[in-house]
């Protein structure tokens, strides 16, 4: 599996799990488990999630899946802006932790941007990392100006940015992808195959056929093929994890790419941050 550096110099898989939606369905558990545990046995051992999804149900699904692996993964999870303050992120970490059943995450990142002072958010973060119950720690959902205002409140050390990109949410590329880039932070690329949106394009479907690809792991190898960029699909069936490893391991050569530009084009101008 290639792997990414982040700002630490820490290195972790380009290709991670994501997990929005998962743990909401008791009937799914089981599979759901088997799926997390083959994407980790699959070397996809960086596992995105969040107090949001399922309000805790994702986190908790997780803490089950993990037992007795936790220190093979690299184990991401986010805030809501409301709980960003001082007292309050402090409280709802513990509580993520409990539903993970962990004493510490890898990484740590404020979902989108709230009310709370960004200056109050870093100090917030560098308390926990101080007390050992975050490693490092980030933002989600963050625009260029913003990416800049967190700089300027002191919150350098912010080691990734979690955004909407892939095929059809270029607008990163204009300015906030090379911002980020210049700074050695990474971008965590959250729905890479548009919440499988861009499975149903037939253009997309006929390129990659010829590859012998899927839609789904094209996509996901544009995405991947970009310096600094970790890509995080959801998969809850083994099957489509499999899928989806298979994905890091594909090469683009120049004319697919050129076609895929064709087919999707780039930003000409900036972009506002789209979210999901």
């Amino acid at each position: 599996m290639r792997t990414i550096d982040l700002a630490s110099g820490e290195r972790v898989p380009c290709l991670g799990q994501g997990t929005w939606m998962m743990g909401d369905r008791p009937q799914r558990r089981a599979e759901e488990i088997a799926a997390l545990r083959t994407g980790i046995e699959l070397g996809m051992t960086l596992i995105d999630t969040a107090e949001m999804y399922g309000q805790g149900a994702s986190e908790t699904l997780i803490g089950e899946a993990i037992a007795g692996m936790r220190d093979q993964i690299l184990l991401v999870s986010k805030a809501y802006p409301q709980n960003a303050s001082r007292e309050r992120l402090a409280r709802s970490c513990e509580a993520s932790l409990k539903r993970l059943r962990t004493d510490r995450l890898d990484l740590y990142l404020l979902h989108w941007r709230g009310s709370v002072p960004l200056a109050e958010t870093v100090a917030a973060m560098e308390k926990l990392q101080c007390e050992g119950k975050i490693r490092h720690w980030g933002v989600s959902n963050l625009d260029t100006d913003d990416m800049g205002e967190l700089v300027a409140a002191g919150g350098g050390a912010c080691a990734t940015d979690q955004i909407l990109y892939n095929l059809s949410r270029r607008g990163p590329e204009h300015d906030l992808l090379p911002w980020l880039g210049e700074r050695g932070m990474s971008a965590m690329a959250y729905s890479p195959v548009e919440q499988g949106r861009l499975l149903g394009n037939p253009a997309l479907a006929a390129i990659a056929s010829e590859i012998d690809a899927t839609p789904s792991q094209l996509a996901l190898a544009w995405v991947l093929r970009r310096p600094g960029v970790i890509a995080i699909p959801k998969a809850g069936s083994v099957e489509h994890v499999r899928e989806n490893r298979a994905a890091a391991d594909l090469v683009l050569d120049v004319e697919i790419l050129t076609r895929l530009d064709a087919l999707f084009p780039g930003p000409r101008a900036p972009r506002p941050l789209e979210m999901l």
